[in-house]
């Protein structure tokens, strides 16, 4: 498997655990406070990007969904209500963000409909060929080994079923890459330690897309791991990227 720059950037350099030990850990400590951040820090935005992840979907009308890396849910919760799948199922290896989507999930009685599990990207507990489609949102950059991730996705989707991936990406406009990097170096950290006890999680954020193979980069690997009808659609100039591909 080829290793890519992002997969060795970790939340604490000093620390002797993995990245996905770390990425754990990191995700309990800022849990209770992820889903505020997150639209704060995008104003927002990320609900409308999620909508126009899920909707690459809808031709497929897929009844069976995995949610990789499902953090607090919301991604599960909007696909629910979009699509009205049979079954999702999310998986994360963050208990924090796992208890907190379960508690938003029995809020909205959707217990019978999404089942959130302790789960691994990298060695994902089903059979071969069981989803009719995978999603993912803001989670490819934590994985430890973005291939063997990717893999894994591939090998648990059914044929013809559909991957869609959300990303943060750099934008390429001048005066807009100038604010973004000024936002992301400068206000997103700055943010995340007011609101959040863990002070080098939003800093871990902007070095990991800094390092992230977007856009036509990450089209390509999907095309090496054997993926199929391969797109990617740039969403808020650039800051944000959609990423399909099936097998």
């Amino acid at each position: 498997m080829t290793q890519f720059a992002h997969d060795t950037v970790v939340p604490v350099k000093e620390s002797e655990l993995t990245k996905k030990e770390q990425v754990a850990e990191m995700f309990d400590d800022i849990a209770f406070r992820y889903d505020f951040l997150n639209r704060f820090l995008s104003a927002g935005i990320d609900i409308r990007w999620r909508k126009k992840a899920i909707k690459q979907l809808a031709e497929k009308n897929p009844q069976i969904i995995l949610d990789v890396a499902t953090g607090t849910a919301d991604l599960a919760i909007m696909a629910s209500a979009i699509l009205k799948p049979t079954k999702i199922v999310g998986i994360d290896i963050s208990n924090g963000m796992l208890n907190v989507g379960r508690e938003k999930i029995a809020a909205l009685n959707l217990q019978q409909t999404i089942e959130l599990l302790n789960g691994d990207s990298e060695a994902i507990n089903f059979p071969d060929n069981t989803f009719d489609a995978v999603m993912v949102s803001f989670g490819v950059r934590n994985f430890q080994d973005l291939e063997k991730g990717l893999s894994e996705i591939r090998r648990v989707l059914k044929p013809g079923g559909k991957l869609v991936v959300l990303e943060f990406s750099k934008p390429k406009i001048v005066g807009v890459s100038s604010f973004y990097k000024f936002y992301m170096n400068v206000i997103t950290p700055a943010i995340g330690k007011m609101f959040s006890k863990n002070r080098g999680a939003y800093t871990y954020l902007n070095e990991s897309i800094k390092k992230f193979p977007e856009r036509k980069n990450f089209t390509n690997i999907l095309d090496s791991l054997g993926y199929k009808n391969t797109y990617y659609k740039p969403l808020s100039l650039g800051i944000c990227s959609i990423y399909c591909g099936e097998k």
